[in-house]
């Protein structure tokens, strides 16, 4: 029996030669670019700006970067490393600027709306993917080697049939970049995000505005002074892109809401456990969100 072909010879077989193009060279699209052009897959990229252009050459984050939108034709597959807005209501510019032949993925934190867009605006091969991996930094200098090494990457399709061949290519890139492709559904996909990803967003922003609205000056100035490991750790996504924010809160409103209801509900229980000293009952709930954290990230 013949060992199992790795994914970068998978991904250079699919290609045939042809590069991968990228549209954005911010975080997402920038670590992309380095990462495949560390392995020697070709790469095409878009930007917006010539100065993004200039920067972008200079870091070395694709083969060929240009503003025209010539740079992406004959690519076997394009990411669309956009922000969500601009994924929501693509620009006839850049429908005409998408090869025919090319499968079209994204990076989108939402999963649902895109793909209803997509369906509507692309009659071709289209498969949603986001990556479960980011920093707080953005723009043309933002994008790092090895970002995505570990992390998962969901995968969405329509309901319709995706062809096998599609699948593998976008498995193989995600393969190649060091993630872990899941695939699931996109309703699916926006219920879980709001859990695990779109609600941390929301609790370390009101962490951070609890301590910022304490009224006794001293006592803030003392906390802010105190502030270690733990509280940058919890204020984390908190502190990032208000704007990638927003639209996550306003495109996954519904998952979202959902959540935030089931968390003051945890939180209220929490909260009776302090006032009324039932230190036991604190101490036993504390323990199982111990197991649980080791249960869901590890120790």
């Amino acid at each position: 029996m013949s060992p199992p072909e790795s994914p970068l010879h998978t991904l250079r077989s699919c290609l045939a030669g042809r590069p991968v193009g990228l549209v954005g060279l911010g975080l997402l699209g920038g670590s992309i670019g380095l990462d495949l052009k560390a392995r020697g897959v070709p790469t095409v990229a878009l930007a917006h700006r010539a100065r993004t252009v200039e920067r972008a050459r200079q870091r070395g984050l694709a083969d060929v970067v240009s503003t025209d939108p010539a740079v992406l034709r004959g690519a076997g597959l394009v990411v669309l490393c956009l922000p969500l807005d601009r994924l929501l209501a693509p620009t006839p510019q850049l429908l005409s600027a998408l090869p025919r032949q090319a499968l079209i993925s994204d990076v989108g934190s939402v999963k649902g709306p895109v793909l209803a867009a997509w369906q509507a605006a692309w009659p071709g091969r289209f498969i949603g993917g986001h990556p479960m991996a980011g920093t707080t930094a953005a723009g043309v200098d933002a994008g790092q080697p090895g970002l995505f090494q570990g992390r998962p990457w969901a995968l969405t399709t329509a309901e319709t049939t995706t062809p096998s061949a599609d699948l593998q290519l976008l498995q193989a890139l995600v393969s190649v970049l060091g993630a872990r492709a899941i695939h699931c559904t996109a309703q699916d996909h926006d219920h879980a995000v709001a859990l695990v990803s779109h609600l941390p967003v929301l609790v370390s922003a009101a962490l951070l505005h609890t301590v910022a609205g304490e009224r006794n000056q001293p006592i803030r100035r003392l906390a802010e002074s105190l502030a270690s490991s733990g509280f940058a750790d919890t204020t984390r996504v908190g502190g990032g892109n208000p704007r990638l924010g927003v639209l996550m809160a306003s495109h996954n409103r519904q998952a979202l809401g959902q959540a935030l209801g089931r968390y003051r509900e945890g939180l209220e229980t929490l909260e009776g456990l302090v006032r009324e000293e039932r230190w036991d009952q604190l101490c036993a709930a504390l323990q199982r969100s111990q197991a649980l954290r080791q249960q869901m990230i590890g120790p």
